[in-house]
């Protein structure tokens, strides 16, 4: 899993008043703080702005193609450890029903790593009402693509994807896109090999910012984007293989993320703080 060497990482901030020190993850972004839309701030249905309150992300998966369900409970123990922040698992086998998706009308960030599910009617209505509300944070992982069959359009209307398909079952190679290497989401990521087959990605959205790439022999698709949305802002990754998940870099692409997406709020613990 990711090791403490990147969690404890801590730099220093210097300005005419003070020195402090911040996580690496963190201070990059701590600027955003005076730039958020009003949504970022906005009180949630307790009546508390999202300062007053660990971050709440809502991890949605199923169909198990990839063992999503897994693969977000291993990286939940990883954020809940070393973050303030408080994950609520929406988690289904079956196509046409995903329990707990009131979750979505408090959290602060959402996850989705769904297959094809079925759903219809007010379960999917709410899906929809939270990705075309203002200032939300959204997060796609591989399958969210085609995450739903009776909305296939959140690909391109949420992700600014172009899924059309994807190549054999061979390895891919992932590289940082050189001009972004500065990009926060990148913060720590290094290239790598994953077992995933290589998505199709051709035409994606104009406003989308790509951070890494994934090659195979003869082809090279995005593999990692990011954009703006309807004043919040969305990560995409179509890598997501269950082997992914055990690569350091793959899961700080993914905190990164989440840190990017909800501007700067995931908060580490103290004890991760220190040197």
């Amino acid at each position: 899993m990711w090791s403490d060497k990147h969690s404890r990482r801590v730099f220093f901030v210097h300005s005419a008043h003070r020195t402090i020190g911040v996580s690496a993850a963190l201070a990059l972004w701590q600027g955003l703080s005076e730039t958020r839309s009003p949504a970022w701030a906005a009180e949630d249905s307790t009546g508390r702005s999202p300062a007053a309150r660990p971050l709440r992300v809502a991890l949605i998966a199923a169909r198990g193609e990839y063992r999503p369900e897994e693969s977000l409970a291993a990286f939940q123990q990883v954020l809940e450890k070393r973050y303030e922040v408080h994950c609520v698992r929406v988690f289904s086998q079956s196509a046409d029903s995903l329990p707990g998706l009131e979750a979505l009308d408090d959290c602060d960030c959402a996850v989705f790593f769904t297959r094809r599910m079925r759903i219809a009617g007010e379960p999917l209505e709410r899906i929809k009402r939270f990705c075309r509300q203002e200032g939300k944070a959204i997060i796609g992982i591989r399958t969210a693509s085609h995450g739903f069959q009776n909305w296939l359009e959140m690909d391109r209307e949420v992700f600014g994807g172009d899924y059309a398909g994807h190549y054999g079952n061979e390895a891919t190679e992932v590289q940082l896109v050189e001009s972004q290497k500065e990009h926060p989401v990148l913060l720590g990521v290094t290239p790598f090999t994953s077992k995933g087959s290589l998505y199709k990605n051709s035409k994606l959205a104009a406003d989308t910012t790509v951070l890494l790439t994934g090659s195979i022999a003869a082809h090279t698709h995005p593999v990692a984007w990011v954009r703006p949305h309807k004043g919040g802002r969305v990560f995409y990754t179509s890598l997501g293989h269950p082997a992914d998940f055990q690569e350091e870099s793959f899961q700080r692409l993914l905190v990164n993320a989440i840190d990017w997406t909800t501007a700067g709020r995931l908060k580490s613990r103290s004890s991760n703080l220190a040197q």
